[in-house]
């Protein structure tokens, strides 16, 4: 059962990752990903037009400014500050946290682990979000994106050993919950346990290859087997 195997993969953590966008929040529910990206590579074009052809097309604002910053990282800096304000509004019209996300947060805290957020998100996003929804008790470090670094990004895993340093935690006796296959790579590039939220269909094969230790559809179920409810 999916409930076993991520009890089996929580069974001896100290401390539980969780990335931001999608198993807390849809970032870009509200303000969608691929018009950020738009007005992200319009902004870089107009500093640096070489960079028009490149970025047109890319829909993911993350990739654009990893794009601009190894193309020229004055602008690259330009274009994380008007991503980051992007992400800032973003999250105050992304709607309510993730089905579940709520319920697995005090799960793992009423366990006694320590919680991080983890995220190529900035920080800055990230605390708003917990903030806006009476989050922030449950979360001890946010570690979002490094500024004017963006190949520290996931699937690098310095947010990761970030993350454990803060929490005075080996980063091997912690779990990160992604939803992306960077997220997969990081935490096994430490010897971390990945669990894989399979918010899409597709995505569960993809973490079934990667190798993820435990594979979820639900971030209630998280919560489920942290924290079995009676009669289960």
């Amino acid at each position: 059962m999916e409930s076993d195997h991520l009890s089996a993969a929580l069974a001896d953590t100290a401390a539980v990752f969780f990335d931001f966008d999608g198993p807390l929040c849809d970032v870009f529910a509200g303000r969608p990903a691929r018009e950020v990206a738009r007005e992200l590579a319009k902004l870089a074009a107009r500093g640096e037009p070489s960079l028009s052809g490149k970025l047109n097309g890319t829909d993911d604002p993350l990739e654009v400014l990893r794009l601009t910053h190894e193309a020229d990282p004055e602008m690259g800096m330009e274009v994380e500050r008007a991503l980051t304000a992007a992400e800032i509004e973003a999250v105050g019209v992304a709607g309510q946290p993730t089905p579940g996300a709520v319920a697995a947060l005090e799960a793992v805290r009423v366990t006694g682990r320590k919680i991080a957020v983890v995220s190529n998100n900035s920080a800055e996003c990230v605390r708003v979000f917990l903030d806006r929804h009476g989050l922030t008790g449950h979360v001890l470090e946010v570690v979002g994106r490094p500024a004017n670094q963006p190949g520290l990004m996931k699937p690098n895993p310095h947010s990761l050993i970030t993350a454990a340093d803060a929490l005075g935690v080996d980063v091997t006796m912690c779990a990160l919950i992604g939803d992306s296959l960077t997220d997969i790579q990081a935490a096994h590039a430490v010897g971390c346990t990945a669990i894989g939220y399979a918010n899409k269909t597709r995505k569960r094969q993809a973490f079934t290859q990667a190798g993820a230790e435990a594979i979820t559809e639900s971030m209630q179920t998280i919560a489920d087997a942290i924290r079995p409810q009676p009669n289960s």
